[in-house]
């Protein structure tokens, strides 16, 4: 009697035993599965970064983590799902607390968000020499969140992503030859052709002047107490600053040299003695 007993729960019990393992292989299959195509997915897309120079390694390295983290939420799901959990409520609670952590952290995915257009389009790479957010440096870093900048004073300046892509960006190292704009002005008694002549000499021979293009020398403007010309002398981006701090002086030296005039302003007082 007793075995029959017995034998009547585990007939009853069978079913559900049968059931329970294979949910159980179920489940680790999906999770053996999700984990290799999670891992899979982040890989092929951190080989698409190293694949293209071009590519920014840092901003594939990132889709990679989120493309495998995404996958395995939806893995977790589907485990709970196979063991009867209703995951409905987790979504919910899930897309609650994110949108929560979303509206806490709205600078900081803000400057995400700026982090991954930045390395999407490279307006600028590391090394290059930037203005941005009324700052002047050497890019030295670019991560999702920042950029660094170096100074010439040597200043270590972190710029938020954000106040970068939200305004105007100049980059000083993007064309291999630059322009140098630089203005000089002489007295209206001066003969504007000596005075080219004179800055074309020291242009012509500096080291690091360009002859193509040629330098740009012409008058500019008529001032009210000077003759303005415009130089434009045409360098490779390295020697920027080098020209821009070196040609000012060489230029005054040679009109000096040359007895132009160089003038500056000057007040006259006319003082009237009562009669």
């Amino acid at each position: 009697m007793q075995d029959y007993v017995s034998q009547i729960d585990i007939n009853q019990y069978l079913p559900i035993i049968i059931d329970g393992g294979i949910n159980v292989l179920l489940a680790a299959l999906i999770l053996i599965v999700g984990l290799y195509v999670a891992n899979k997915a982040s890989a092929i897309i951190n080989k698409i970064g190293e694949s293209y120079d071009k590519l920014d390694n840092t901003l594939f390295r990132f889709l990679g983590s989120v493309a495998k983290y995404v996958i395995l939420a939806f893995v977790a799901i589907a485990v709970l799902n196979r063991f009867g959990v209703q995951t409905a409520s987790i979504v919910a609670l899930l897309g609650a607390a994110g949108l929560a952590v979303g509206l806490a952290l709205q600078g900081t995915l803000s400057n995400l968000a700026a982090g991954v257009m930045l390395l999407l389009f490279r307006p600028y790479k590391v090394g290059d020499f930037i203005s941005a957010a009324d700052r002047f440096g050497n890019v030295q870093e670019i991560d999702l969140f920042t950029t660094i900048l170096k100074t010439f004073d040597n200043q270590h300046i972190i710029v938020p992503n954000s106040q970068i892509w939200g305004a105007q960006i100049v980059n000083h190292s993007f064309h291999d030859i630059r322009g140098v704009d630089m203005h000089f002005g002489v007295a209206y008694k001066e003969n504007t052709d000596e005075v080219r002549k004179v800055i074309d000499t020291v242009l012509a021979a500096h080291p690091h002047v360009l002859q193509d293009p040629a330098p740009f020398v012409e008058v500019e403007t008529l001032n009210n107490s000077s003759v303005d010309f415009l130089v434009r002398p045409f360098c490779h981006g390295e020697h920027y600053f080098d020209i821009l701090y070196s040609i000012p002086e060489q230029v005054k030296k040679a009109l000096d040299e040359a007895g132009i005039e160089i003038p500056f302003p000057h007040r006259k007082v006319i003082i009237e003695k009562e009669k």
